[in-house]
């Protein structure tokens, strides 16, 4: 039996049910983001989703979690700061981080930066600051995630990631792909420590040749039994966030927009139900760990 069947029958379901999580990145990012979010859990077009704590509306969707304590929210530990001329640096003062930061004191723009400047013992210190920071404004974290994968530029970093989870007790966004290569020793530990993702999927470009809903019902379809997770980009396509995209198509404004829609969409909620899959959240499979 594997690991996350096991999790599958701890909370009701036969083993081999298609669990998915619907999990919206980037809480925080932006006023339009955490009003699309927001609208997103309240309409149940999202079951999950995790905030930046480094950006400018952090503390705005802080205070509406206070009166929303029941929305499963994550951390989405963040080391990039990849707009065009909409900037952040981190939670800890920059003499505490300089091997995070460019010339300008702001987050490197790729991941790529980040695997060749940062300093692992520096990184680690940020993270954490991040997730206490959430804490000490009420957010009870559900699990861990990183923005655009920048926490696992380099393996020393993906130590540190999976150590916070364990350390915090809060489950830890792992692709089961990690496992690959490892050692069959290394692999079983993985297994018993982590909750790990069997399959998950995102909307990486805007196919011309397919529409919102058929790209994503092509990948919808392909869900495996175990778990599945389904990350998605939310906001109103608004002056705010036009601004804060400009130059980058891609996860932009009206990207952002387009997937809030197809979530909100008839054509969505049918064909879950059409291909059995159980939607789920990180708070659940917290509770089960």
């Amino acid at each position: 039996m594997t690991a996350q069947q096991s999790v599958a029958e701890k909370l009701g379901y036969p083993a081999n049910t298609k669990l998915l999580i619907v999990h919206a990145d980037d809480i925080g990012l932006a006023q339009s983001v955490n009003e699309a979010t927001l609208t997103a859990f309240e309409k149940k077009g999202i079951t999950s989703g995790s905030i930046m704590v480094p950006c400018p509306w952090f503390a705005d969707f802080a205070e509406h979690y206070k009166a929303h304590p029941h929305l499963d929210v994550g951390i989405h530990l963040t080391l990039t700061a990849e707009w065009e001329n909409y900037k952040w640096g981190g939670v800890l003062p920059a003499t505490e981080i300089s091997s995070l930061l460019d010339e300008n004191g702001n987050f490197y723009a790729s991941v790529e930066e980040v695997g060749q400047h940062s300093d692992p013992v520096e990184v680690e210190k940020e993270v954490r600051a991040q997730i206490d920071k959430a804490i000490a404004y009420g957010i009870h974290p559900t699990h861990i995630d990183t923005h655009m994968g920048s926490i696992m530029a380099k393996p020393e970093l993906i130590q540190i990631y999976l150590k916070l989870g364990l350390e915090y007790k809060i489950p830890v966004f792992v692709p089961r792909m990690i496992l690959m290569g490892m050692p069959e020793e290394a692999r079983e530990q993985m297994n018993k420590d982590y909750v790990l993702v069997d399959n998950f999927f995102m909307m990486n470009t805007d196919d011309p040749g397919l529409s919102w809903a058929e790209a994503y019902a092509k990948m919808i379809t392909k869900a495996i039994p175990g778990l599945n997770v389904m990350i998605v980009h939310v906001a109103h396509d608004n002056a705010e966030m036009q601004a804060i995209s400009v130059n980058h198509p891609a996860f932009g404004s009206a990207w952002r927009a387009r997937d809030l829609e197809y979530l909100l969409s008839q054509e969505f909620s049918e064909l879950l139900k059409e291909q059995n899959i159980q939607l789920v959240t990180w708070k659940e499979i917290k509770e089960v760990m």
